[in-house]
């Protein structure tokens, strides 16, 4: 069976510089492994998706305290900082393999003149981080509703709020 996944060329060079600098910094860290596994930054996957009433973020960051997620709105930018900090319980001599990835995240977005920044709402559950932002009133798009057929109008005289122009 074809299974099709999609590329991302730049994921490629996170983890290759992620790579190169595990490589310069474990040999000279004199705290040791445990805290280069901790120091590391990532960037947790964001779904963005827009309706007629609000713009939405959703922001992968299971094992995250929400005491430690942080949303900000300045200056028409939302900004997610967050950290995920390493398990102090196991010591890292019995790790086999560490991919997931821990440290700090930033996320910044720049807003469309369409939100409203005064209703903005984040719920954290199951992992997943969402933003929901309404938008404006005037923004949200307004249906006109199309009559069929024609209207007569007697002379002189309005039908429906509308005159006739002389």
């Amino acid at each position: 069976m074809t299974m099709l996944t999609r590329w991302d060329p730049f994921r490629e060079f996170v983890t290759l510089q992620d790579r190169m600098n595990r490589l310069f910094r474990e040999p000279f860290a004199p705290e040791g492994r445990e805290e280069s596994l901790t120091t590391t930054t990532f960037a947790p996957p964001v779904d963005v998706y827009e309706d007629e009433h609000n713009v939405t973020l959703k922001i992968e960051v299971p094992g995250i305290d929400e005491k430690d997620i942080d949303v900000r709105i300045e200056n028409n930018t939302l900004t997610v900082h967050g950290e995920r900090k390493f398990e102090k319980e196991e010591k890292e001599e019995n790790y086999r393999r560490v991919e997931r990835q821990y440290g700090s995240f930033t996320r910044s977005f720049t807003l469309p003149n369409t939100v409203d920044p005064e209703q903005v709402h984040a719920n954290y559950d199951k992992g997943v981080l969402k933003i929901s932002m309404a938008k404006k009133a005037e923004a949200k798009p307004k249906q006109i509703k199309v009559n069929v057929g024609s209207e007569k109008t007697l002379e002189g005289k309005e039908i429906k709020g509308v005159s006739k122009a002389a």
